[in-house]
């Protein structure tokens, strides 16, 4: 059985909820990561992603110098611990659409992060196939575009085939 600890990275880079978003994009740059575990001392409280940066920061017209990670991470995490089979966290990632689990100790405390590719990469050294557990689907937003029901593309597409 393998387990978080066997896969995840260790000392994994945080920052605080009072770091501003301009700070974060460039340790995301710096780093090549997508998105950065948020933390009060070392008790995680949240993630923010290039996501959050653009649709809670710049899509909302605010300063990347004086706006603060706190104003648009996410504060929702789930989380998973270093002797969590990986068979599970395979689930949770691919049932949630998550491709990073922050790794926290029973206080909260970040101690790693695991990555969909860490577990992808371990099982094909191993000879394993999970691809079961493995992203299959396209995310869909969580509300309709502006100006869009949703179905809209569809019915205009359906219509124009003559189909309705």
């Amino acid at each position: 059985m393998t387990t978080v600890s066997q896969l995840m990275t260790r000392g994994v880079r945080s920052m605080r909820p009072s770091d501003n978003v301009m700070a974060a994009a460039q340790v995301m740059e710096e780093l090549n990561v997508g998105a950065i575990p948020v933390c009060d001392g070392d008790k995680l409280i949240g993630m923010v992603t290039d996501r959050d940066i653009i649709v809670r920061g710049v899509a909302q017209n605010r300063d990347a110098k004086t706006t603060r990670l706190s104003d648009v991470m996410s504060t929702q995490v789930r989380t998973v611990h270093e002797n969590d089979n990986v068979d599970k966290i395979l689930r949770e990632m691919g049932s949630s659409q998550i491709r990073r689990l922050p790794v926290v100790d029973d206080q909260a405390h970040l101690i790693g992060i695991v990555s969909l590719g860490q577990v992808h990469r371990r099982q094909r050294r191993c000879g394993h196939v999970a691809g079961r557990y493995f992203i299959t689907r396209r995310a869909e937003p969580l509300r309709p575009v502006a100006g869009q029901r949703r179905g809209g593309q569809r019915r205009q597409a359906a219509q124009a085939g003559g189909l309705i």
